[in-house]
């Protein structure tokens, strides 16, 4: 399968409706087309999060494709997906700059070690899922820890909209939202897909235009740390990059404090894994059950080989699945093509450069949008999955979690390490949960509370 794929039908015609198996393909030409769209797909959001993240968008997209090559050969081509950049770690690595001295080449290197070991961790938990079977993670993230997790790692990164970016041009930033909203929700094609990537793209134009009309802004600046005049949009970088070049790659530093901060992410990447591999398994109409450890072994080695480089954390991408779905094309050979282009963008300082002048207002009004969706998903999750939020066991540690996550509450152990956000929020949301349906099993109490609970509200479904 890896090494070759069937030739479909004729490879010129493709009937309405009609399925491209993962190892078939159409015309080479027309291949590249198929490609060519994942790339605009994953596009967005693979050099928005390294931006927001602080670190290079260039290596995040060529590590994005060297990415999907890795997991395309650990699971032998049976599962089609795009690795892009993921935006579970954002808030654990904004949490770990805070800790060491912020946007710095120091600060980098401890951010790619800490996203290393997790890359590890999930790699070691996708072996595990290989060999003792999907259950384990069932029993260990029920639907209730999960849509927590994945909640509070959205919704617990709003203090970075409203602390860093929107400050920086608040009225570029709502612009920038309400554009990009607009696009996502009235376009029910492609450019609804890609919406995100359009509303960046227009928030800078009128940034451009808007230094030119009105002059420099006088805001906060991210940069400083303080509030003084300076221009929306600074191209000096772009200029002075070169066309062709290896981009800035440097090699991690692996603190323990640094990994704690983001090793939660874990947990939502297993979650997002999970969800991607059993939507491509419905629309492939094949059983991927077998080949679950290996997409999240893959997915975490993808990531550890990325951060050895200086790169972003990768996942799967659902907005890959959805141009499968709508276009029916299931083939790798698309993926492959997809991911060297991708190698190829990576291998363009000045485009890099392009996207690293992004302003902060239209950042502020890109992850606002972003952070929601994020958020919302977790939502999703217990809705798919009837969560029961009348059965204090699942309504306490979740609901605790996610405030603990969006104060963001920081807890202090000892005099030089802390515990905040999303990681605090995440560790009492997965040991809260589990603590106390071990304890309701030893009391009486803790059903007739349900009982109570559940006559009240009338409510039903699972606990998870």
């Amino acid at each position: 399968m890896v090494a070759g794929w069937t030739k479909h039908g004729d490879g010129r015609t493709l009937a309405p409706g009609e399925v491209v198996r993962p190892d078939e393909r159409l015309t080479w030409p027309r291949m590249v087309g198929f490609g060519a769209q994942h790339v605009i797909a994953m596009f967005g959001a693979t050099f928005v999060f390294p931006l927001v993240m602080g670190l290079d968008p260039n290596i995040a997209i060529m590590f994005s494709g060297v990415a999907t090559i890795m997991f395309l050969l650990i699971v032998n081509g049976r599962i089609p997906s795009y690795l892009g950049t993921s935006a579970s770690f954002v808030g654990g690595v904004l949490a770990i700059r805070a800790l060491y001295g912020g946007d710095t080449p120091a600060a980098d290197a401890i951010v790619t070690g800490a996203i290393l070991v997790v890359g590890l961790v999930l790699a070691l938990v996708g072996v595990a899922v290989h060999y003792l079977g999907v259950r384990i993670i069932n029993r260990v993230f029920p639907p209730v820890v999960t849509g927590a997790v994945v909640m509070l790692i959205g919704f617990g990164l709003a203090y970075v909209v409203a602390d860093v970016y929107w400050p920086q041009d608040q009225w570029i930033a709502l612009i920038t939202m309400t554009v990009t909203a607009v696009i996502i929700v009235v376009f029910k094609g492609f450019a609804g897909r890609i919406g995100i990537l359009l509303g960046l793209v227009i928030g800078f134009a009128l940034s451009w235009v808007a230094d030119r009309v009105l002059g420099d802004i006088t805001a906060y600046n991210a940069v400083t740390a303080k509030v003084d005049t300076h221009p929306r949009v600074s191209l000096s970088g772009v200029a002075d990059a070169a066309w062709i070049g290896w981009p800035d790659t440097h090699l991690p530093d692996i603190r323990l404090s640094a990994v704690l901060l983001v090793l939660p992410a874990v947990i939502a990447l297993i979650a997002e894994n999970v969800g991607h591999v059993k939507a491509v398994g419905e629309m492939t109409g094949t059983d991927v059950d077998p080949y679950l450890g290996r997409a999240i072994a893959g997915d975490g080695l993808a990531t550890a080989v990325a951060s050895a480089f200086g790169g972003s954390p990768t996942t799967t991408y659902a907005e890959n699945i959805g141009v499968m779905a709508a276009t029916r094309v299931y083939s790798t050979a698309a993926y492959y093509i997809a991911a060297v282009i991708a190698i190829l963008f990576g291998l363009c300082p000045k485009f890099g450069a392009l996207v690293a002048a992004t302003p902060g207002g239209v950042l502020g009004g890109i992850t606002v949008i972003l952070y929601g969706m994020i958020g919302l998903l977790g939502a999703k999750i217990w809705i798919e999955n009837r969560v029961d939020f009348a059965d204090p066991i699942n309504m306490v540690p979740t609901g605790a979690g996610i405030i603990l996550a969006v104060g963001p509450v920081r807890h202090m152990i000892g005099s030089d390490f802390a515990l905040e956000g999303i990681a605090l929020g995440t560790i009492v949301v997965v040991g809260g949960y589990h603590l106390l349906r071990v304890l309701s099993r030893g009391g009486p109490s803790g059903g007739a509370v349900v009982e109570a609970a559940a006559g009240a509200s009338g409510g039903g479904g699972t606990s998870g």
